[in-house]
């Protein structure tokens, strides 16, 4: 008995330490351009540490229409980029 609580203990914590693994870094910019229509944003950014990009400017894919009302020219950002289908896409905002 004592053998399966510690394998469900190890099993836990591998998982735990997997899903945390997969969460994106946040990344500090300032929103340059808002685009309604395609849905993009214009970002001043610094290091996308995921992505092994330096700081630049770069238009980005939502991964949410609704994110395009939380953002305007000028405001200050953190956001999670990724590599959906080979685009890069601002998957979370805070």
């Amino acid at each position: 008995m004592k053998t399966i609580k510690l394998a469900a203990t190890a099993l836990m914590l591998a998982v735990g330490f997997a899903a945390s693994s997969m969460a994106g870094t946040f990344t500090k910019g300032t929103v340059k351009k808002v685009d309604p229509r395609s849905g993009k944003v214009t970002i001043i950014h610094e290091e996308l540490v995921d992505l092994d990009m330096p700081a630049m400017t770069m238009v980005f894919r939502l991964a949410e229409k609704d994110m395009l009302d939380q953002l305007e020219a000028g405001q200050e950002i953190e956001f999670v980029a990724e590599r959906i289908k080979g685009r890069l896409t601002v998957t979370e905002l805070r």
